[in-house]
């Protein structure tokens, strides 16, 4: 079995560049939620000459909108989004010193020439599994946006959070570089038909 590698934030670039595609991680520390409308309006702050929620330097963002705290719990249950739909504002992220980026599914040819350009890493967490990711959460707080809801910005801290690393910033990815042949996919499709 595979080692996994436990790492802190906020991520420096040593970090980053100790990490490959395919490598398992646990990761604690703060990070902040955030989804498409936080980023657009982050992205209007940047244009408009406005301070950002959160400084962007090593930190990571999570795409995923936490449901509300039941009582006793610091949030609701939080899993990752679809990180395609942050793709037209990240590569002006990441050039403003954000590290790492939390999500599920592909990135755009741009997000990834930008992670190795800037020498960043998105990771994958396990989708469906919400419930579980909830219980690597010991705080949550609001920082911005909040009247957007779970499409808001929170910071969390997070304890042992269970990643992946998708996109390195040696040019690995893992969709890419593990994916299976196009002639074993071809079978596998046939033998569930």
């Amino acid at each position: 079995m595979e080692q996994v590698i436990t790492i802190k934030t906020p991520l420096t670039g040593d970090v980053c560049k100790s990490l490959h595609a395919g490598d398992r991680v646990f990761l604690t520390g703060a990070v902040y939620s955030a989804r498409d409308t936080a980023h657009h309006r982050m992205m209007e702050a940047i244009r408009e000459g406005n301070p950002l929620p959160f400084p962007l330097q090593g930190e990571t963002i999570f795409y995923a909108g936490p449901t509300p705290a039941r009582p006793g719990m610091p949030i609701g249950a939080i899993g990752p989004t679809t990180s395609s739909r942050m793709d037209p504002y990240t590569p002006e992220l990441l050039e403003r010193g954000l590290k790492g980026m939390i999500g599920k599914g592909m990135r755009s040819s741009a997000v990834r020439e930008a992670i190795n350009r800037y020498c960043g890493v998105y990771f994958g967490a396990v989708g469906g599994i919400a419930a579980l990711l909830t219980q690597c959460v010991q705080a949550a707080t609001w920082v911005a946006y909040q009247d957007l809801g779970p499409e808001g910005i929170m910071r969390l801290q997070v304890l042992n959070f269970p990643l992946i690393v998708i996109n390195d910033c040696h040019g690995g990815d893992l969709y890419r570089d593990r994916r299976l042949p196009d002639e074993a996919m071809a079978n596998n499709e046939r033998r569930l038909l």
